[in-house]
């Protein structure tokens, strides 16, 4: 136990730093949201072209990764869809929130500084970009366009897709990935300042991240929201990370460093602009007030689940 919390101690303790800085007016919201917009459009898209320009292409672009956790995302992202649209007879805005909440993880956020401390820098930073794929090419653009779909009943599908993927196209982590990639399949190496700047800009994303997060959390309430927020934050803690397991487990030959790092990263709460998609849609008290659940619950499935990993020799020795 002890080496377990060695392990995400710190990881907390950045974020309780957030927290405290908010607390005592150290820092105010607007000084959070700059910090995020930092992490946002130059730490991580800088962090996941170095994870692309660093290793070879064919051992960041893993086939078993990308089909399981994808799947297992999707598979989950249904489930949502199912319990809120046939069961709770929710509206479709309401249960693409859901579904994004369950299905989407804070990888760039979470995700990755925790996979850093347990399997070290390098792996963590091609897991993020993987993470990075599928989340903003598959599960994201997918909720988006149902939320738009239930809230703009009178515009037709493929005006609403459009209308998504306009957006999308400016996300600074796609560029990222886009440049990143371009940069690997023609075997480009950056000058060596830019490369330096690449590299400090990656190596703050980890704990700056932490940090908003910690500044994010300060002031946020439940309040009569008991039963949504319970249904989000046990769907993305536990039936998002056993989702994945699941699917690695039926796939042939699946590598343990594979599985570690999925489940790592599927174990990270919700996004962290779950509250401002929310907002928009209708759902921004109950989204703001799991993303704090989400977040404090990671504390203990997180630590669970390092601790089975390690029972069951899935991490790295040392």
């Amino acid at each position: 136990m002890l080496e377990i919390l060695v392990i995400t101690t710190p990881i907390f303790l950045l974020i309780g730093a957030g927290y405290l800085a908010m607390a005592i007016r150290l820092v105010n919201r607007e000084q959070i949201q700059g910090m995020g917009t930092f992490v946002l459009y130059f730490a991580l898209p800088a962090l996941v072209i170095r994870a692309l320009i660093q290793n070879p292409l064919d051992e960041v672009l893993q086939p078993h990764y990308l089909l399981a956790y994808g799947l297992g995302s999707l598979a989950v992202f249904g489930f949502a869809l199912l319990l809120t649209l046939k069961l709770q007879r929710k509206p479709l805005n309401e249960g693409a929130m859901h579904a994004l909440g369950m299905a989407a993880s804070n990888s760039g956020f979470i995700g990755y500084p925790v996979a850093a401390m347990v399997l070290g820098s390098s792996p963590a930073a091609v897991f993020l970009a993987l993470n990075m794929m599928i989340e903003n090419l598959l599960i994201i653009p997918t909720a988006l366009i149902l939320a738009e779909a239930g809230r703009q009943s009178g515009a037709g599908l493929a005006t609403v897709a459009r209308k998504t993927f306009m957006r999308l196209a400016r996300n600074p982590i796609l560029i990222g990935l886009t440049l990143g990639v371009l940069l690997a399949v023609t075997d480009t190496a950056l000058p060596r300042p830019l490369a330096q700047v690449v590299d400090m800009l990656a190596s703050a994303a980890g704990p700056v991240a932490l940090f908003v997060i910690g500044g994010t959390l300060f002031g946020l309430q439940v309040r009569g929201m008991v039963g949504d927020v319970g249904q989000i934050v046990i769907g993305k803690l536990l039936l998002h990370p056993l989702a994945i397991l699941g699917l690695f487990l039926v796939m042939p030959e699946a590598d343990p460093t594979l599985l570690a790092g999925a489940l790592l990263f599927a174990c990270a709460p919700m996004i962290s602009v779950y509250p401002l998609l929310g907002h928009r849609y209708g759902m921004a008290g109950v989204s703001a007030a799991a993303l704090m659940v989400g977040t404090l619950g990671t504390f203990v499935t997180l630590s669970l689940a390092i601790g089975l990993m390690k029972h069951y020799n899935l991490l790295p020795v040392g």
